[in-house]
């Protein structure tokens, strides 16, 4: 009876990774054995998760309970078909980065002790299937904590640099605002019973006021995790500080941990949502995406551009999710199922994607030793096989087909074109232009793509030392090969996923696109209706792999050894070095001249004063100079106040005991 072994399997699963991170412990700075040995035990047990996850999908739900809490307050833990979609997400997505990691961990000088450094990955790892296995408030922020405190350390592993610890405090700061924001949240949807446990929230029956300050407080605290703006900061900042896989599992797995719980809290355990709800996550979704790849496009690192790109993917996610908010409060459930299967699809993959994308940044970093785009280039020359596998990842982060960004991408806009069946004058008139808003996010996201790629690996070197890059090795080309597969196998066969997606929509909604999707077969995606909008992938695939045949055999048949090679045409100037290339700051000066308001720039021109007079542009993020500088100096106003407090002096502070009683004595007089 393998389906009643399900919530055994996960819970013997995050077990074995916590063994695996003890492991590490025996063998502290053996990097190799950590990395050849227990690594790879690591990827076996993610991949083990995400089989259980896929074969959980559509089962009816499962229970236990852990009698490891406090006293009379063990854990409840629950897995069912919303859980399921998201312990595939994390175990197969993981054991691609892991693979990756067997690799890139090699090596002693990539940061950290080796052991510490396994112990900690593989709690995050196990921490994040508690939470995604949690069936009450306290066994969900015991474990949310712990996947809190697993990642900063991950992020802070290279601790000796000023900025890295800088950048892992922000992320620890924003990441407990957040949870004190979910454990409000989960405080006033008990009501006031003091029981905790998930089937009792669900039993609440809460007034409209309480149950609209539950959904703010979860869409803060989860928004805080994910990266909604504008407590987006962090990600800019401990992104660049982690080593590539943290960052890789950062984005595309704890990222969507957060919407899972804004999932969760939503559509499970705050009653029947409000239209209104809807319209606000709408509103924060498209200021997230429209902001993340503004900035996305005019960035220089590496990674930051891409953690910018992952602000962005969230944006979107957050805008599917208030489709179906609003679809759902006025019982159009099919489209809402529409909706929030854009929303699962697009978290399964961004976490193929994404991850693939910063452990090609992480190969680049470890054979260049440079994160900057303007010192990288050509790349593809020394570098074939990281070159070619981004590149998938690159098409998929675009929303090009055949890949899988296109179909989450291509669902929600499908959700958007039914929209004006709403029966609200006022949101007929708003949505299209929220769906004017997502095509040219999905326009500017293609155009970041197009420069992180072409910057990175097309054109010439433009420093010597490149010529020194080697190609990743056995281990970094298994996971990124592994990845690089998921993101073209959803591209490819959506139809059969979804289906199996249909068992989450009904469980939040009572309604899927499973019989719909049933009668077109499953080579065809057509989720409302063939006569409306249709995709075909493997007929695009096979259009595109027969178009590239037939023009290489006809070149081949009609050309070859006529070819003639000369310069390219230099336009009058002599000169074609690397330096003649358009640098990364160059290909997006139209889009900072277009939205330049958008931006907080400083720009330094030539002067006479120079040394070596140059000309830079510094891109900065107005939210953190209108919201955190300004909270930053009160707090430090604050501080000095109550230092001023403490003098030291015994008789100062004698007299503020005296004051305080007599304030007391004339306060609760009667």
């Amino acid at each position: 009876m393998p389906s009643l072994l399900s919530i055994d399997a996960l819970l013997i699963a995050a077990c074995a990774w916590l063994a695996v991170g003890l492991a590490g412990l025996a063998a502290p700075r053996q990097a190799r054995f950590v990395a050849a040995t227990l690594f790879p035990a690591g990827a076996f047990v993610g991949l083990a998760v995400g089989g259980v996850g896929l074969f959980a999908l559509g089962g009816d739900p499962q229970t236990a309970v852990l009698a490891i809490g406090l006293p009379e307050l063990p854990f409840h833990l629950r897995l069912d078909s919303l859980a399921a979609v998201f312990a595939l997400l994390l175990g197969f997505a993981s054991a691609g980065i892991s693979l990756y990691a067997a690799g890139y961990f090699r090596h002693q000088d990539a940061g950290g002790v080796p052991g510490l450094l396994c112990l900690q990955y593989h709690l995050f790892l196990a921490s994040m299937l508690m939470v995604l296995l949690a069936d009450d408030a306290y066994a969900f922020m015991v474990a949310w904590e712990t996947m809190a405190l697993a990642s900063f350390f991950l992020v802070t592993t290279d601790h000796k640099h000023g900025e890295i610890r800088r950048a892992g405090f922000l992320y620890l700061l924003i990441a407990h605002v957040g949870a004190l924001a979910i454990l409000l949240a989960f405080g006033v949807m008990t009501g006031g019973s003091g029981d905790y446990r998930f089937a009792a929230l669900r039993a609440q029956e809460l007034s409209p006021f309480w149950a609209s300050m539950a959904f703010l407080l979860a869409l803060l605290g989860f928004g805080a995790k994910a990266g909604l703006v504008p407590l987006h900061v962090w990600l800019p900042e401990a992104h660049p500080a982690a080593p590539s896989p943290v960052s890789a599992l950062m984005s595309g797995v704890m990222l969507k941990t957060a919407i899972y719980g804004l999932l969760r809290v939503s559509f499970d355990l705050a009653g029947t949502p409000l239209w209104w709800w809807g319209v606000v996550a709408l509103a924060f979704g498209l200021v997230t995406a429209f902001f993340g790849v503004l900035n996305a496009t005019v960035q220089s690192d590496m990674k930051r551009l891409l953690a910018w790109s992952s602000i962005e993917n969230i944006g979107l996610l957050a805008v599917g999710i208030g489709l179906a908010l609003l679809f759902h409060a006025y019982r159009m459930e099919t489209l809402a199922a529409l909706a929030l299967t854009a929303v699962l699809y697009h978290c399964l993959a961004h976490a193929g994607f994404k991850s693939l994308l910063f452990l090609a940044t992480g190969s680049v970093l470890h054979a260049t030793k440079e994160r900057s785009l303007g010192r990288l280039g050509g790349l593809i020359r020394r570098m074939p096989w990281v070159a070619w596998l981004a590149l998938v990842g690159v098409i998929a982060g675009a929303g090009l087909p055949p890949l899988s960004g296109f179909v989450s991408e291509w669902l929600l806009l499908q959700a958007f074109l039914f929209s004006p069946g709403l029966p609200h004058a006022w949101l007929n008139m708003v949505v299209p232009v929220a769906a004017a808003v997502v095509v040219l996010v999905a326009a500017l996201a293609g155009f970041a793509m197009v420069k992180f790629h072409g910057i990175v690996f097309l054109g010439q070197m433009r420093e010597p030392a490149l010529q020194e890059a080697h190609d990743a090795g056995p281990w970094e080309k298994t996971g990124l090969v592994w990845l690089a597969f998921l993101t073209l196998l959803l591209g490819v066969l959506p139809g059969s996923l979804i289906l199996r997606l249909d068992a989450a929509t009904r469980q939040l909604l009572g309604a899927g696109l499973a019989e719909r999707m049933s009668e077109q077969g499953w080579w065809m995606l057509a989720p409302i209706s063939p006569e409306r909008a249709s995709y075909e992938p493997l007929v695009f695939l096979g259009i595109i792999l027969l178009s590239v045949w037939l023009g290489r055999g006809l070149v081949k048949r009609l050309y070859h050894g006529r070819l003639r090679r000369s310069p390219a045409w230099d336009c009058g100037y002599h000169f074609q070095g690397p330096r003649a290339q358009d640098t990364a700051e160059g290909f997006s000066q139209p889009i900072r001249r277009i939205f330049e308001p958008v931006f907080r720039m400083e720009r330094h021109f030539p002067s006479i004063r120079d040394r070596e007079p140059y000309y830079a542009v510094k891109v900065e993020d107005h939210f953190w100079y209108w919201l955190y500088v300004p909270i930053a100096r009160l707090a430090a106003r604050i501080s000095a106040l109550v230092a001023s407090l403490q003098g030291g002096r015994i008789a100062v502070y004698l007299m503020y005991s005296f004051l305080t009683l007599i304030l007391l004595i004339l306060v609760a007089r009667p």
